[in-house]
């Protein structure tokens, strides 16, 4: 049998007579049998002059392609023939360029359709309300999700689950409840991925028990919770210092008949890390690989970290050399892990060369790698090298962070420079940034050895003021000024302290990798 493109040719020759249509016929044949650019050739041979429904059959095929080149040449073509674009030919487009993460291309699309007064359907009004959540514009797609209901259009459980996925991830979680209950009182099925959206910024904000209510309701709703619903509210559980409750949940799994995936394979293995038991992580890692799971980069990460936070530095070595001879590629975290180790350590020389490794492997620091390094400097007292850091960093386009500077705070008030501390605690707000507990807590620490009591107070008032909850470790750093409980008394100071933070993260404001 010939091939569509030659049976046509055969047409030609035989001076067959056809239309644009047959012509059409063909491209999208050749599109469908994944002969992508011979349809491309096929209509650059301009046996007849396309029309817009031939340049839409390879629009459809090629927006699903990486080659962004390709979109654009067709694009253009289409805009010089004269030929508008189609609703359809617009969600496509959009779905493309977030799928891809051509964020600026779909901002210039959404002005096109504005200025065009393109008549959006349902699923272009909910492509854009996906886009705009994407760009973490939520307010413009609430204005199109009231424009389309406004207009007569009746939104769908893909139009709700965008909106409410992009609430989420804004933490607008009261907004995200009142389109749940409103899907609930429309009859509108809510699926799995909308409950686990909303469980896990529930679970990020630090409110594992709104979580669990919502996992009783997708119960309720005929849901069983899959691995990825298990792996959320673990992970929140986790956040909160629950490692053996998070553990039990996980282990729980099997019991209900689901399969564990690759996160929660890595969240047992942080789990298990972080309490020091690397044989059960490396068993919970075989079984993994056993079932043919693939470990991922995270689940690597896992290992490095839990064996740099616990000294074990040649086996942290050895993770590495694994997860690379099983072609599994570090990234940032991982190349951060072993810096952070390396600095802690004081081993400045092994972890710079960690440093120049990953650039040269193409892998980018962030803010999170030099600040372990920087960290490491300070806690060393070697403040020179910590500044210079933070001017290559800068050089970098990558702007210091809350951890940075309360590293760089806590290294000038060990050194007994407490007033070039305060600079530093008055220059945050200049960027944008908020100081935390652990940022108060080394000044105050720092004022109050200096027998500076009245300002170790009056920062103490501040902090509260600011809305930044004490601990333990910050009343006892006032406490150093002497009379605490007394000046406390004069200055409407509380004497119980608030939330404590663990003393993994007391040290510095350096905390997490992941």
């Amino acid at each position: 049998m010939l091939p569509c493109s030659s049976f046509l040719r055969q047409m030609v020759r035989f001076e067959v007579k056809f239309t644009v249509y047959s012509m059409t016929v063909v491209i999208d044949e050749l599109c469908k049998m994944g002969e992508f650019h011979n349809a491309i050739k096929f209509m650059d041979d301009k046996f007849v002059k396309p029309n817009s429904c031939s340049y839409k059959k390879l629009l459809n095929t090629c927006i699903k392609k990486p080659d962004f080149l390709i979109v654009k040449v067709i694009l253009r073509t289409m805009e010089k023939e004269g030929w508008d674009f189609d609703p359809k030919s617009y969600t496509l487009l959009i779905k493309r360029y977030s799928n891809f993460g051509e964020f600026g291309e779909m901002k210039r699309l959404f002005m096109e359709i504005e200025e065009k007064g393109v008549k959006a359907d349902v699923y272009l009004y909910t492509s854009m309300i996906s886009g705009y959540c994407k760009l973490g514009n939520v307010r413009k797609a609430y204005q199109l999700f009231d424009e389309m209901t406004e207009r007569g259009l009746v939104p769908d459980g893909h139009t709700y689950g965008a909106l409410i996925n992009g609430l989420c991830k804004a933490g607008l979680m009261q907004e995200a409840e009142v389109l749940v209950n409103e899907m609930q009182s429309k009859g509108i099925w809510i699926n799995r991925a909308i409950f686990n959206a909303m469980m896990d910024s529930y679970c990020k904000q630090g409110n594992v028990d709104e979580a669990l209510r919502l996992q009783r309701i997708m119960e309720d709703e005929g849901h069983e919770p899959d691995a990825n619903a298990y792996n959320i509210i673990a992970t929140g559980l986790r956040k909160l210092d629950l490692h053996d409750v998070a553990k039990r949940l996980l282990q729980s799994m099997v019991d209900r008949g689901v399969a564990p995936n690759v996160l929660a394979y890595t969240s047992l293995i942080d789990i298990y890390c972080k309490q020091g038991d690397f044989v059960q992580a490396k068993r919970t890692l075989r079984e993994m690989e056993t079932k043919g799971i693939k470990p991922s980069t995270g689940t690597y990460n896992a290992l490095v970290d839990g064996y740099f936070k616990h000294g074990y530095f040649i086996d942290a070595k050895r993770a590495l050399i694994e997860m690379e001879t099983k072609g599994v590629k570090p990234n940032t975290t991982t190349y951060t892990a072993l810096i952070d180790g390396y600095s802690k350590q004081g081993d400045f020389v092994k972890a710079k060369r960690i440093l120049i490794e990953m650039e040269s492997n193409g892998v980018k620091p962030n803010t999170n790698t030099y600040t372990a390094l920087i960290d490491g400097y300070c806690q060393k007292g070697m403040m020179n090298e910590a500044y210079k850091l933070r001017i290559l960093m800068e050089s970098k386009d990558l702007t210091a962070n809350v951890y940075t500077y309360t590293s760089l705070v806590h290294g000038e008030c060990k050194l007994g420079k407490v007033d070039d501390a305060l600079k530093l605690l008055n220059e945050m707000p200049t960027k944008g940034l908020v100081p935390n507990v652990v940022t108060y807590t080394a000044l105050i620490s720092g004022l109050s050895k200096e027998g500076r009591s009245g300002e170790a107070l009056r920062l103490y008032n501040q902090m509260i003021e600011a809305g930044v909850v004490s601990d333990a470790a910050a009343y006892s750093a006032l406490s150093l000024a002497g009379n605490s409980r007394k000046l406390a008394g004069e200055q409407g100071i509380s004497s119980s302290p608030g939330k404590r933070v663990s003393p993994a993260r007391r040290k510095t404001g350096y905390v997490q990798l992941r």
